[in-house]
């Protein structure tokens, strides 16, 4: 078997439908389960993104996806003013093709979050209207990342924890630590 190429798949689990896509041009894509995927091309950051994330290092990703029919971003803008997409599961997935640009096994999950936030914009141009859809989309490491460098409140540490280890008893961490302030320590005198 020879590998010739690779597919990037996204699925966009919205309440009531699911929007497939993959990076490239051309046709549909026809996954091994009988999933159509439209193809839309994503920006060089989002692929930039995408690595990171099959990194390992990226909390939060940012697809952006040009080059979608006018009438597919009218779809998404209008559901979302219709019906709050913020939550919706976002998966990203890496396919291996063969030879005959079949896919060969399973896809690859590398990536999956939830939507936090959505915008569509359309730019023209001398070649006619091109349509952006940019999803903001955050997986369970984005607690980790506090914006103004300040520490997680009781709240906070708690649905982390959660998030971590969900079977965990709750986490008082921030409960026991202000006790502490209190508190003297005395070093044994041998």
């Amino acid at each position: 078997m020879t590998i010739k190429s690779l597919r990037i798949l996204c699925d966009v689990e919205l309440p009531d439908v699911t929007i497939r896509v993959w990076n490239g041009g051309g046709g549909v894509f026809i996954d091994s389960d009988g999933n159509e995927y439209k193809p839309a091309q994503f920006t060089e950051d989002a692929l930039q993104q995408i690595e990171a994330a099959i990194n390992g290092e990226a909390f939060m990703l940012g697809l952006s996806l040009v080059s979608t029919t006018g009438s597919a971003a009218d779809y998404v803008w209008e559901y979302d003013e219709s019906m709050p997409v913020q939550g919706s599961p976002v998966v990203v997935k890496l396919q291996i093709l063969d030879e005959r640009e079949q896919p060969d096994g399973e896809p690859i999950v590398v990536f999956s979050g939830e939507i936090d936030n959505i915008d569509v914009a359309d730019d023209a141009s001398e070649d006619g209207i091109t349509s952006r859809v940019n999803l903001e989309v955050t997986n369970r490491f984005t607690l980790r990342n506090i914006t103004n460098g300040g520490v997680l409140s009781d709240v906070d540490q708690r649905a982390y924890s959660k998030t971590l280890n969900p079977s965990a008893p709750d986490d008082e961490f921030c409960k026991r630590v202000p006790l502490m302030r209190d508190k003297t320590v005395s070093w044994p005198n041998w």
